[in-house]
């Protein structure tokens, strides 16, 4: 018989309802903790979580201003914006982009170009929103697009503003171009503590006043708050703050006055810098060949850029600061106020020059062949002699060459509100210690001083140099800092800030060296080297011209520029202010392998002179002079 199993229903009562308890705590405690959540979400944190809930509604959009204009000294607008609508991808959004740029091109007519632009653009632009696949769309093109907009996520039109420049390749060099911001540039903008401020801008100066001037062109970035939809496609604005467009910049130079000295130069390469001596004030501002800014302002394609690059002119060298030539006989003057001031020579000083000046065993030739016979200091400005100064710089020494002469500026920066200066060589035995390697280079030896005194040797000076000395010897020993622009302009609040000129110093040399000085080179223009282009002029100026050797002659050699390559042949100079007595204006020009300074240079600062001081627009553009046996006879 089975046993009778007897249950103890109290115990099981027991344990389930100790169950039940602990059931019913663990739910009360979930619950707790989820109204404590729900506290905390929608009480504690509200404010956190709805201003998250308003950023992903509400877009902060920035406004980029409009940049400010530049203008020659007439009011003649160099530089402008237009507005246009572009087609741009967003990287982050576009898992393919060359997928999506080979179907955006069945709607929008896309080159090869703009494929390689947009490539190039990707390679150099960290964390870009948005790059260009095409500029200038027409309003058929933003129509087509519109209509398919659903099937491109990550692409979109934009209203963008574009600088024009609406003379072309007129004054490249000296306006400089914009181009789209890079890595360099960020960093440069994060240096400088205003990287906020160009939330929204794609575009910075590069070169030219376009970069010195950028942060008074820029203006302030504006913002909207956009309110926008799921796919993050605006809805309505709710609120705008404007941006605040650029202030336009003002320019010394006189743009006509630029396109004459332009033109006078044609195709042949150089650089040509005209200076308002008593202010300092730049009136033209050369170099030659030039390109078109217009290029850069989509962002140059690669093709173009390469082309710029390759020149053997190299276009994109600013040859009027950065350019470095020996300055030939156009230092002769200098050398002359040194003599003078330094006691080495007097009015009276005179030589007879047999076309020659020996010196170690070794004979210094002479331009001239049997030499100007007779020579006293006026006369050796007049017909160029280089044996006279020959002479002169073996009786002065380096020393006292490079003490004197680096007072008028040569070998230091001019201070010009450009970027890229070089600062040149002023020739000199400390010079020499920190520019060479080895004893035997460091080494100052006194047969090298003898071509420094006709400008050669290691003279290299920038034309801003040349045309600057010659500004200040016109002036009688003032300096001005050399200046582009005449006055700023704010849009906004109407004042208009002129910049002053700046007298940078005052060279303490006697009245009377300083006017024979300018009297002999008065006798240049009148009876000397620079009289074929000058004797005829209306007005009195005081000019030298100059011939600088690119390569060596061997010693014996006659110098035949027709049987010499012809980025082999000298360099043409001329230096000239005028009127005499009232100096209104001073220059320098350089034509790069153009021969005799008389031949190329002096015609084309005779042109820029013409139209300055009397207002003649020339019918007939000046070619180099030719060449006949005058040119022997100095430079």
């Amino acid at each position: 018989m089975r046993g009778i199993e007897i249950r103890d229903h109290e115990r099981e009562l027991h344990n389930f309802q100790l169950r039940v308890g602990f059931a019913s705590f663990v739910v009360l405690l979930a619950f707790a903790l989820l109204a404590a959540r729900f506290f905390y979400l929608q009480v504690v944190q509200h404010a956190t979580y709805a201003s998250k809930a308003e950023d992903n509604r509400i877009a902060i959009v920035p406004i980029a201003p409009n940049r400010g204009l530049i203008l020659d000294r007439n009011g003649v607008v160099l530089a402008r914006n237009f507005s246009a609508y572009t087609l741009e991808i967003f990287p982050a959004k576009v898992k393919d982009p060359e997928r999506t740029i080979g179907e955006l091109s069945e709607l929008v007519g896309i080159q090869a170009k703009d494929r390689a632009r947009f490539r190039k653009l990707l390679a150099e632009t960290r964390n870009a929103e948005s790059l260009p696949i095409r500029t200038r769309l027409s309003d058929e093109e933003v129509a087509r697009f519109a209509a398919n907009r659903f099937r491109f996520p990550g692409v979109e039109i934009k209203a963008r503003l574009f600088r024009q420049y609406p003379h072309g390749e007129l004054a490249s060099h000296l306006i400089g171009y914009i181009g789209r911001i890079n890595t360099r540039d960020q960093e440069k903008l994060a240096k400088l503590g205003v990287e906020a401020n160009y939330r929204g801008t794609d575009f910075i100066g590069k070169s030219g006043l376009e970069a010195s001037y950028q942060q008074e062109l820029h203006g302030s970035t504006g913002f909207e708050q956009v309110e926008i939809d799921a796919a993050g496609r605006g809805i309505r604005t709710l609120a705008r703050t404007p941006a605040q467009a650029g202030n336009n910049v003002t320019l010394t130079v006189d743009i006509k006055l630029q396109q004459i000295a332009e033109t006078a130069f044609g195709a042949r390469r150089g650089a040509l810098v005209a200076i308002e001596p008593s202010s300092g004030g730049v009136l033209a501002f050369v170099s030659k060949p030039g390109f078109d800014p217009n290029l850069f302002v989509d962002g140059i394609d690669p093709q173009s850029w390469a082309e710029l690059n390759s020149s053997p002119d190299r276009p994109l060298n600013n040859r009027a600061i950065a350019g470095l030539y020996p300055p030939g006989s156009t230092f002769k003057p200098f050398m002359a106020m040194a003599a003078l001031e330094t006691g080495k020579r007097h009015f009276k000083s005179a030589i007879n020059d047999p076309g020659y000046f020996e010196f170690g065993g070794r004979r210094f030739r002479d331009s001239k062949a049997g030499g100007h016979g007779y020579v006293d200091l006026h006369k050796s400005i007049v017909v160029s002699s280089d044996t006279f100064y020959y002479q002169l710089a073996n009786d002065m020494g380096i020393d006292a060459i490079a003490g004197f002469i680096g007072r008028f500026g040569f070998g230091s920066k001019s201070g010009i509100d450009l970027e890229g200066e070089a600062v040149g060589v002023l020739p000199s035995p400390e010079w020499k210690q920190r520019r060479f390697a080895s004893p035997e280079q460091k080494k100052w030896y006194a047969g090298e001083t003898i071509s420094i005194g006709i400008g050669q040797g290691y003279n290299a000076y920038t034309p801003m140099q040349l045309a600057l000395a010659m500004a200040t010897l016109a002036a009688n020993g003032d300096m001005y800092r050399p200046r582009l622009v005449s006055h700023i302009d704010n849009l906004r609040t109407g004042e208009r800030r002129h910049i002053e000129p700046v007298l940078q110093q005052r060279l303490a040399l006697k009245p009377e060296n300083v006017e024979f000085v300018k009297r002999a080179m008065a006798d240049v223009n009148k009876e000397g080297t620079g009289a074929r282009s000058f004797g005829s002029a209306q007005y009195t100026s005081g000019g030298k011209t100059g011939t600088a050797q690119v390569i060596g002659i061997k010693q014996g050699e006659k110098y035949d520029e027709n049987k010499i390559n012809e980025r082999h042949r000298d360099h043409s100079l001329f230096i000239v202010f005028a009127p005499l007595q009232a100096p209104r204006i001073a220059l320098m020009v350089i034509v790069e392998n153009g021969g005799f300074g008389a031949r190329a240079a002096a015609p084309i600062a005779r042109t820029v002179l013409d139209y300055y001081l009397l207002g003649k627009v020339p019918g007939v553009l000046p070619g180099p002079l030719p060449a006949d046996e005058d040119d022997k006879e100095g430079d």
